[in-house]
This record gives C-alpha cells, sequence and structure tokens, in this order.
C-alpha cells in the first residue's frame, strides 16, 4: 500500500510543476505595471517604480523569478494581496472554509439523495419508475447552475419568503456572530445566540442544493450502472441459488461491490464542486474563495488571482490524491495492479 501512495504521489509532482509555471505564465501575460496596479497610481515616480521592481523581484530575469515563486510557494510564502496588504495563504484560508462547507454539504445532498435513487432504479429496471428517475436525473445535468439558482431563489425567497435570499447569516440580525477558523457554522453554533445556527443552516440551504443538482444525477446514473452490472455477476446468482434473502444479497454482495465504483464518482465530484463554486457563489453572495478570487480578478490584485489558482489547484490535486488512496483501500485490485 505505501510503495502505491508513493507512485500516486510521484505522479503528482510533475502536475503541480505544470501548475506553477502556468499560474507564474499567466499572470504575466496580463497586460498593465504591477507596481502602478499596487500603488493605485498610474504615473509613478521612476525611482520608486525601480525599486518596488527590486523588491518585487520583477526586475529579475523571468527564469529567476519563476525560480523564487517555486521556492516560495515550497516554503509556504504566497505572497501578499496588493489591496489588504494581507498574506495571500490567511486570505485563502478565511474564504476557502466556507467554500469547503458549501461543498461538504452539497456532496452529502448528492450522494446520500444520488445512490438511494441509484439503487432504486437499478431494483425497478425497465419499470416507469426507472424512466422516470433516469430522465429526471437526466434533466437535472442538464440544468446549469446560473439557471437554477435564480429559480430556487424566486420560488423559495421571494415568492414563498421561506428562506434568506444570499449571504451565509442576517448580519443585521446577529451582529455579533463570527465565524470560528472560517467556518460560520461551528461560530454560530458556539456563539450562544439563539436562533444563529439555524439562521445560518438556511443561508446553506439553497446554495448547497444548487451545487449539488449536477453531481446528484451523476452519482445517480453511476450507481444504477454499477448495481446492474453487478446484478448480472456469478457471484450473485451463486447467492441467490444458495437461497439467500432477496435483502440480503443486495446488501451484502451487490451493494459492497457496486458502492466501489461510486466512491470514485463521490470523490471526483467532490473535486467538481470545489472548482465550480465561483457561479453559486457568485449567485448567492456567498464568501467563498469563487467570490473572492473574482474580487481579485476584477481589481487587478496579481499576487491573490495567481497564488489563489494555484491554492486551489493544490486542494483539488490533494482531494484526487485522497480518493485515489481511499480506492486503493477498498479495491485492491488497483494497488497490485498500478
Amino acid at each position: 500500500m505505501l510503495l502505491y501512495i508513493l507512485r500516486r504521489i510521484a505522479i503528482l509532482i510533475p502536475v503541480y510543476l505544470g501548475l506553477t509555471l502556468s499560474t507564474f505564465t499567466l499572470i504575466r501575460l496580463v497586460p498593465g505595471d504591477a507596481v502602478e496596479i499596487m500603488m493605485g497610481e498610474r504615473m509613478v515616480d521612476p525611482e520608486l517604480h525601480a525599486r518596488a521592481l527590486e523588491r518585487l523581484g520583477l526586475d529579475k530575469p523571468l527564469v529567476a523569478q519563476y525560480w523564487d515563486y517555486l521556492t516560495g510557494i515550497l516554503t509556504g510564502d504566497f505572497g501578499q494581496s496588493f489591496r489588504t496588504r494581507t498574506p495571500v495563504l490567511q486570505d485563502f484560508f478565511a474564504h476557502f472554509v466556507p467554500t469547503l462547507e458549501l461543498a461538504l454539504c452539497a456532496i452529502v445532498i448528492a450522494s446520500v439523495i444520488g445512490v438511494s435513487l441509484g439503487i432504486f432504479a437499478a431494483l425497478r429496471r425497465g419499470t416507469w419508475i426507472d424512466y422516470t428517475l433516469m430522465s429526471g436525473a437526466l434533466a437535472g445535468y442538464s440544468m446549469p447552475i446560473y439557471l437554477l439558482g435564480p429559480i430556487l431563489t424566486g420560488i423559495f425567497a421571494h415568492y414563498l419568503g421561506l428562506l434568506p435570499v444570499a449571504g451565509v447569516i442576517s448580519v443585521a440580525q446577529f451582529l455579533d456572530v463570527q465565524p470560528l477558523y472560517g467556518s460560520w457554522l461551528l461560530g454560530s453554533l458556539i456563539s450562544g445566540e439563539p436562533g444563529a445556527f439555524w439562521n445560518v443552516v438556511k443561508h446553506f440551504i439553497l446554495p448547497s442544493i444548487a451545487l449539488s443538482t449536477i453531481p446528484l444525477a451523476m452519482i445517480a446514473r453511476m450507481t444504477r450502472s454499477a448495481m446492474l452490472e453487478v446484478l448480472d455477476e456469478d457471484y450473485v446468482r451463486t447467492a441467490r441459488a444458495k437461497g439467500l434473502s432477496p435483502r440480503r444479497v443486495i446488501l451484502v454482495h451487490v451493494m459492497r461491490n457496486a458502492l466501489i465504483t461510486v466512491v470514485t464518482v463521490v470523490g471526483l465530484q467532490m473535486a467538481t464542486l470545489l472548482a465550480g463554486a465561483i457561479i453559486t457563489e457568485t449567485i448567492f453572495s456567498w464568501p467563498g474563495v469563487g467570490n473572492w478570487l473574482l474580487d481579485g480578478f476584477f481589481t487587478r490584485d496579481y499576487p491573490i488571482v495567481q497564488n489563489g489558482i494555484l491554492l486551489v489547484a493544490t486542494a483539488l490535486i490533494l482531494v484526487s490524491l485522497f480518493i485515489d488512496i481511499l480506492y486503493g483501500l477498498i479495491n485492491p485490485r488497483i494497488r497490485h495492479t498500478s
């Protein structure tokens, strides 16, 4: 198992180096002068300009700049924001935790409902229930978030008035509630404010549903396919021939093997949720890493854009590594043949 993990890590090293090179190159293709943007001025004194270039290391050749950038990343130095003068890594964690909470809520919804619907459809193969559920899954997969988000907001927030429109908490109502390590759920839970935690939960519902629709549809379809494939295996027929109850055959022999594929799909969808949260956060004014990156882009805060993208990609790589390791644990054939 250790050799399998080391191989997975070795494969990711050149991928990560390619990411650092891509973000380093991309930010230097953007028009404009970094010093003028940092100082907020169009005409900067030439002497101050030269000193700022030297301090930022922008007067060096590109190869030397990339080396400084790479060594800084390896030592945990991701630079400072031009706008707030705070470390990018600190800002990233403050915004990444709300994004992670939202993605976890969405993947729980998608996994529980998607797996249940997939199993139910597989057990009713060829019936109207199967066709209805899979048609609904196809419709959910085809529904873009930028369309679903306003529909959910219009129905549940504006028309029915059941859920809040945007944000993560009703600020005017809970002025003293602050996030704990970036987590509004934990912050509201220990705040002692009556109703604060439920208020935060209500703010999570609409963006979580909007974000979970596409992975829910994918998980449901993949669960159905995996179940049908396992149901046709010889060991399932043997279990039935031995007189085992249908429930025991499904729970012990079918689901255990079918869910190996589903675990991988869930992990991949988790990575997709982290990467695709920008649209959802924009629609619901969510204080996550997506809105943070967009603000950095529109204000041309180069350190946030460059290193923020790299940090998001790093998180996705770590999620991918975790899923590979988990898949190797539950499916020994993978780690022995890879």
